[in-house]
């Protein structure tokens, strides 16, 4: 998993409460068994007209929009099934985080397993988030836990075992390979008879 300490860049506003996996990830596109590949399918049924031409009324396929990798939602985001693909599809696509004014509990989990960093705001801060021109950067510090914009800086609430695994890069395997030497010294101790 890539390390999440700062990052910088630019917004895209999608300011809908209760957008929920089905939205994010439609379970059609659930058929692939690697992480890789979804962001094509991310919110497939609002950014594709019934032939496959992009939506010019999705925000997403506004050209101002194409490079942003924060994406700014409303309440409730992420609500709906416990599918980790859509994680995987908001990760794949290019975001690096969501911005929102809450989370499902079990994509909240998904997404910080995944490297991408869940953050909640206040109403206002989220208003004067989706206010930002296409163009204007932000600055996400993780370990400040701070969200720096043109027009101030908000604070914002992790808990420490999330922070320190997004920070350091640790997914769930890789904290198990910390401990390989200890895993190894019981495996060798176990009866060949159980192997």
């Amino acid at each position: 998993m890539e390390a999440f300490t700062q990052h910088t860049g630019t917004t895209v506003p999608l300011m809908n409460d209760n957008i929920d996996t089905d939205q994010i990830i439609p379970k059609s596109f659930l058929k692939r068994i690697e992480k890789t590949g979804f962001g094509e399918f991310l919110f497939d049924e609002w950014r594709y007209l019934p032939d496959r031409t992009p939506n010019p009324e999705f925000t997403l396929n506004e050209p101002q929009y194409k490079d942003a990798t924060i994406l700014i939602s409303g309440d409730n985001f992420g609500s709906g099934s416990s599918r980790e693909h859509a994680a995987w599809a908001l990760d794949d696509y290019g975001f690096r985080a969501i911005i929102a004014g809450s989370f499902s509990d079990i994509f909240y989990m998904n997404a910080t397993k995944n490297g991408l960093l869940p953050i909640v705001l206040k109403h206002e801060e989220l208003d004067a988030l989706a206010g930002l021109g296409a163009d204007e950067t932000i600055t996400i510090d993780l370990p400040a836990q701070q969200v720096i914009t043109p027009n101030g800086t908000y604070s914002f609430e992790i808990d420490s075992t999330w922070k320190h695994k997004l920070v350091n890069g640790l997914d769930d395997i890789a904290i198990s390979l910390t401990h390989d030497d200890e895993i190894a010294a019981y495996e060798a101790k176990i009866p060949a008879y159980w192997r």
